[in-house]
C-alpha cells in the first residue's frame, strides 16, 4: 500500500463531492459539496482543495451500468476526470468504479436518521467516501493503484 494523502471525487450532474483519507489509506472522510453547474469554478475549488491536501492522487468514480457499460454519466465523469488532470498537474487522476455509491450513500444516511432535505448537501460527500474507501481497500487487497488512470491531453 502506498503510502500519502488520497482525493476522491463524485461528479454529479449539480453538486460534486469531495473526500478525502489519512496519509496511510486507512479513512476516506468527508471534504465539502462543490457546486458542479459552474465547471469552471468546480474545477478551481478542486484544484485549490489538492492543493491544500497534497495527495498522491485524485480519484474520481466512473458511473458504469450495472451490467459494466458506460453511458451519458461515464462520459461525463470521464471529460471532467480529464479536466481535473490537466489543472492539477503532475499529481495524477485516476477512474475508479463507482456502481451504486450513490444509492448507497442515500441508504446509509436515511438509516442514520438524516432527513432528505438535508441529505441532499452531504449525499454526494457520503458517495465519494465510498468510492475513496473502495479504491483503499482495492489497493490494499491487489497491492496495486485501483482503476485507470487518466492522460492529460493538453
Amino acid at each position: 500500500m502506498r503510502r500519502g494523502r488520497r482525493i476522491a471525487v463524485d461528479v454529479g450532474e449539480a453538486r460534486i463531492g469531495v473526500a478525502s483519507c489519512d496519509p496511510d489509506g486507512i479513512l476516506a472522510t468527508p471534504v465539502e459539496t462543490v457546486p458542479g453547474r459552474d465547471v469552471p469554478v468546480a474545477l478551481r475549488r478542486i484544484a485549490a482543495i489538492v492543493a491544500e491536501y497534497e495527495p498522491i492522487e485524485v480519484v474520481v468514480g466512473l458511473p458504469r451500468s450495472l451490467n459494466g457499460t458506460e453511458g451519458p454519466a461515464a462520459a461525463k465523469a470521464r471529460a471532467f476526470a480529464g479536466s481535473v488532470a490537466k489543472v492539477i498537474v503532475p499529481v495524477p487522476v485516476r477512474l475508479v468504479d463507482e456502481r451504486m455509491t450513490t444509492v448507497t450513500a442515500a441508504q446509509g444516511l436515511r438509516a442514520s436518521g438524516v432527513k432528505a432535505k438535508k441529505g441532499r448537501s452531504v449525499i454526494d460527500q457520503a458517495a465519494a467516501v465510498i468510492i475513496l474507501q473502495s479504491a483503499l481497500e482495492a489497493e490494499r487487497a491487489s497491492g496495486e493503484a485501483p482503476g485507470e488512470g487518466v492522460e492529460v491531453v493538453i
